[in-house]
């Protein structure tokens, strides 16, 4: 999908907006959230422009796995991915979804079990 000029993300990826990036691909640009929520957070982003996972999914399953592996090697470049991490897709306004491109976010470096404590 074509790049959206009102998309962080998609400004983010073209450069416009400041982010501190960790990894890129061709595909693929990696950088961490402005509000972690664990000691790693980053954000994995397609380079094109799919306002969720289950659009990228459908259009382009190749890219799909590419986030995916590139959302495991930002867990090995942090260190996290011996004790564990979280991969995390919001999907919808009711998930929690806030920016509409499409958006791993790739969390460890503390508990992160279900119910916490």
């Amino acid at each position: 999908m074509a790049s959206q000029p009102d998309c962080l993300f998609c400004r983010i990826v073209a450069g416009e907006v400041p982010a501190t990036v960790v990894r890129e691909t061709a595909d693929t640009l990696a950088f961490r959230d402005i509000n972690p929520q664990a000691p790693t957070h980053v954000l994995v982003v397609p380079r094109e422009h799919y306002p969720n996972v289950g659009d990228l999914a459908a259009a382009d399953p190749e890219l799909t796995a590419k986030l995916l592996t590139e959302a495991a090697a930002v867990a090995a470049d942090d260190g996290v991915d011996e004790r564990g991490y979280r991969i995390v897709f919001n999907t919808g306004a009711g998930a929690g979804q806030s920016v509409f491109h499409t958006h791993a976010h790739v969390l460890g470096g503390r508990s992160l079990t279900w119910p916490p404590g």
